[in-house]
Order: structure tokens, then sequence, then C-alpha cells
């Protein structure tokens, strides 16, 4: 079994995150390829003490790029929107 640390790694800072953050308490994480909704819910709430509502995922294949004559190909992964319960929040930046 996989813990914590390893299903999810990173949160996605973007512009898109941000505004999810403020108007629908979402949260989005760079996770696992392999990861499940449950693995997801589980390790959000042991890391950041918070109760998950709701998850959802989406797959992204890796791009095939090219540097010079050799072809090579990005990794696969996967993005969990998580929302989080009305009142919970993770802060990132520390409060900044």
């Amino acid at each position: 079994m996989k813990g914590p640390q390893e299903i999810i790694r990173a949160p996605l800072i973007s512009e898109k995150g941000s505004l999810l953050a403020e108007s629908t308490q979402q949260v989005l994480f760079k996770v696992q390829p392999d990861a499940n909704k449950i693995e997801v819910k589980k390790a959000v709430e042991t890391l950041f003490k918070v109760k998950v509502v709701k998850v959802r995922m989406a797959r992204y294949l890796g791009k095939v790029r090219r540097v010079g004559k050799n072809m090579g190909r990005r990794p696969e992964w996967k993005k969990a929107y998580v929302t989080l319960r009305e009142g919970d929040k993770i802060d990132f930046f520390g409060g900044a």
C-alpha cells in the first residue's frame, strides 16, 4: 500500500486552481496515474487534516517530444479536483 506522500505528488497552483479555491471550495492536486478517488481522499484527509466531500479525476497522456532525431514521451499524469467541506481550507502559501 502506498503512503499519502506517494499518492499526492504536488498541488497544482494555477489561475484556474486559484479561482476554484475561492469560489467552490476545490483544490487541485497532481497525483499518481494509478491512484483512485478513495486513495486520494484518504491521502488529503490525513496530510492536511480536512474533510473531503468529493473527488473528481482527469487523466492526461504524456506528449510526444523530440530532441534532434531522438523521440521521447513525457510521463502520463493525473489531476484530482478535491472538494472540501464548507469552512475547511488548505493554504499552500502560509497566509501570505
